[in-house]
């Protein structure tokens, strides 16, 4: 392949272009407020400086620093020459496009659709309203309740999971989580000061979770069934408090003086598919359900502020009625909040969990890691700016199979072992890292990284702090603060991690970060080498999963292909699809990586695109799919003749309202857009072969 010389004269301009009315609805306005982090963590610049000033060890006329690898090391994480800088003389070559993503490339648009590539197909599995129980009412918008809800598909669907169901062809588990509400869109005339006990009553049931059982319609795609299996998850369903938050005095309430057991969860963004057949969810932005008039005095208001939670009313004003939502009537609700939940979707009787093991923070999602001697590492990231990287490794072994006795035991796993955070390093000098994103002269970012422990979990809830000055239980409640404390290092927002199923490889899609560089806030890095990045990137770990060490480089750095600021894993960015604002994960079969984008500063619709990994074709970026005006791409599943996504908030802008709409997906028309799980295939193929 011809090296492709960068463009170093265009400027990037874009901004995300998540409204923010969706910053209000979904966490608080978060945006709009100083970040909570405000600890003084060292940053890249300090650590290279320390480094100059060590005795380095000359190997084979190669400097390798004593700390940790080299220069000659970060490189080959990723087995790739580092781009060059210049303009190569040979020939251009386009290399062969991997097979899964042998498809003609969706156009940046903005229509109020989903647009799919020629030759494919897609439609609506459910959305918003839709039956999940027997017995559910015909949706009506003007006649909503709570009761109703509790029986319908939730709003606003994020992460989706497909499980296929043993001894049915065709049929499978779909697991859905429901992230957040935005009244504006879902009730008629809705008053944002004064919300009805009736409204509160549908936006309680609205959220959570969704158990639905689909099939493969004779037409190729999904659609629902009204199975065995079906089920509703809401911000009321009581769940189980494991590790050792469980009984901690931060957590126990008036409701429940044992702080053991935890009405509902919320704010449930993405997730992640147990070996055992189980789900894992995120709770993200949870703070932004929580309030008090304002000025009332909150305990521990410095833990507080550090996860965002303010005495002040909040966005959707569930404190007025139901006095757990409320910071003075009941301050240690919240601090039960914010973990990874475990459902077990074959058993709809089962109470599912939430796993203080694995630390309380804003959690994005988690996805597992299985080593070959069964030991369980879960990769999660806390999503707000300046915000951490966590892995969570289990000290007890996976039992094989997805049977009762095996769900039992694995489901166990997530309380028992040691959770770390993640600190970076590199050796590119600092002054090579300039904010501009302009490519060091290695022609890569790369590095390498520590996983320092923070929190040992053992059987029955008993457990070791390791960091000074923390019990236990104050590093699974306020895991954000012993992070601090450890010297973790800030990044662009770290939302999805997932897995590569072939190479093992770790991937983290860096959303955005619009402070990073400015007054006040943490300078660029090489993990995060842009001022005011708009656009974000995708970091990819090779790691020492059970271990403590990693080596990491930058995939891609998203944005305008033509903007010097970018870069696609070296590939030719004339010939590759821009990609702003990455979200979401996902794997096909072939090995290639997925990204589902959010609020992408490009000027067009958010969609999904493919990512090659490997070979020649490494960073070659194509857009699958568009999803309609105002919505966001989330939860992608792969797989080889089917591929879901979520359809998060359509139509949903500053500007508009229910009766004012921006869009009428899925149903067209003068009806209400409603968010929707869509599936989409091949005539007569496998996808992108």
């Amino acid at each position: 392949m011809a090296l492709i010389p960068l463009n170093l004269f265009v400027a990037h301009q874009g901004r995300s272009s998540r409204q923010h009315i969706t910053c209000r609805n979904r966490c608080g306005d978060a945006c709009s407020k100083p970040a909570p982090n405000t600890s003084d963590n060292e940053y890249f610049g300090d650590i290279v400086q320390a480094m100059s000033r060590r005795n380095v060890l000359r190997v084979g006329g190669v400097a390798v620093l004593a700390v940790g690898a080299g220069t000659a090391l970060a490189a080959c994480s990723t087995g790739e020459k580092p781009a060059a800088t210049e303009t190569s003389t040979a020939p251009a070559e386009v290399p062969e496009t991997p097979s899964g993503m042998r498809f003609d490339s969706v156009d940046v648009n903005t229509e109020d659709a989903v647009v799919v590539p020629a030759g494919y197909q897609q439609r609506v599995v459910i959305g918003w309203g839709d039956p999940v129980l027997p017995g559910a009412p015909v949706f009506d918008i003007a006649k909503q309740t709570g009761a109703s809800q509790r029986q319908q598909f939730g709003f606003n669907n994020d992460f989706a999971a497909l499980l296929p169901i043993q001894g049915q062809a065709g049929r499978y588990l779909m697991v859905v989580n429901h992230e957040y509400n935005s009244p504006q869109f879902m009730f008629p005339n809705y008053d944002a000061k004064a919300p009805t006990r009736e409204q509160f009553d549908v936006e309680i049931a609205a959220v959570g979770l969704s158990v639905v059982e689909v099939e493969r319609s004779p037409q190729g795609g999904l659609r629902p069934v009204l199975g065995r299996y079906n089920r509703r998850i809401t911000a009321d369903t009581p769940f189980t408090l494991s590790g050792p938050a469980a009984g901690a005095d931060t957590v126990k309430t008036p409701a429940d003086p044992t702080g053991r057991t935890v009405l509902g969860t919320f704010a449930n963004c993405a997730g992640g598919v147990t070996p055992w057949g189980t789900i894992l969810s995120g709770e993200e932005n949870f703070n932004a359900y929580f309030g008090a008039a304002e000025g009332t005095p909150l305990p521990d208001a410095d833990r507080a502020d550090r996860y965002g939670v303010a005495a002040e009313p909040s966005e959707h004003l569930w404190e007025t009625f139901d006095p757990r939502f409320d910071l003075a009537a009941s301050p240690n609700e919240v601090n039960r909040f914010g973990y990874v939940i475990e459902l077990d979707p074959w058993n709809p009787t089962s109470v599912p969990v939430k796993h203080s093991a694995l630390g309380r923070l804003k959690h994005e999602g988690a996805n597992v890691h299985v080593t070959d001697d069964g030991t369980v590492v879960v990769y999660t990231g806390d999503d707000e700016r300046f915000d951490y990287m966590y892995k969570f490794v289990s000290d007890k072994k996976m039992q094989p199979g997805t049977g009762a006795e095996a769900v039992a035991h694995n489901m166990t796993l997530l309380s028992e072992g040691t959770l770390y955070v993640a600190k970076l390093s590199s050796e590119i000098p600092a002054g090579e890292i300039d904010g501009s994103g302009k490519l060091p002269s290695t022609g890569a970012f790369t590095g390498t990284g520590t996983w320092i422990p923070l929190l040992h979990s053992g059987p029955d809830g008993k457990a070791e702090a390791l960091v000074d000055g923390f019990t236990p239980q104050d590093v699974a409640v306020f895991t954000r603060l012993a992070a601090d404390k450890a010297g973790a290092t800030k990044m662009d927002r770290p939302e999805d991690f997932d897995v590569n199923p072939k190479t093992g490889k770790v991937y983290v899609a860096l959303t955005n970060n619009d402070k990073r560089g400015t007054d006040g806030t943490a300078p660029v890095d090489a993990a995060n080498p842009r001022n005011e990045n708009k656009n974000g990137q995708v970091l990819e770990l090779t790691d020492n999963h059970a271990g403590t060490d990693f080596t990491w480089g930058l995939l891609l750095v998203c944005g305008d292909p033509a903007a010097a600021d970018t870069y696609y894993g070296g590939f030719d960015k004339t010939k590759v699809s821009p990609i702003s604002c990455p979200d979401n994960l996902a794997f096909d079969s072939h090995g290639n990586l997925w990204i589902s984008t959010d609020g992408n500063a490009l000027e067009g619709n958010d969609g999904l695109f493919a990512v090659a990994l490997d070979g020649p074709s490494r960073g070659e970026t194509k857009q699958f799919l568009t999803v309609p005006v105002g919505a966001e791409t989330c939860g992608p599943v792969v797989t080889d003749d089917l591929i879901t996504v979520s359809v998060q908030h359509p139509g949903e802008g500053d500007d508009y309202s229910l009766e004012n709409p921006l869009s009428h997906w899925p149903d067209g028309g003068n009806a209400p857009a409603r968010p929707a799980v869509v599936a989409v295939w091949r005539d007569g193929g496998d996808i992108g072969v």
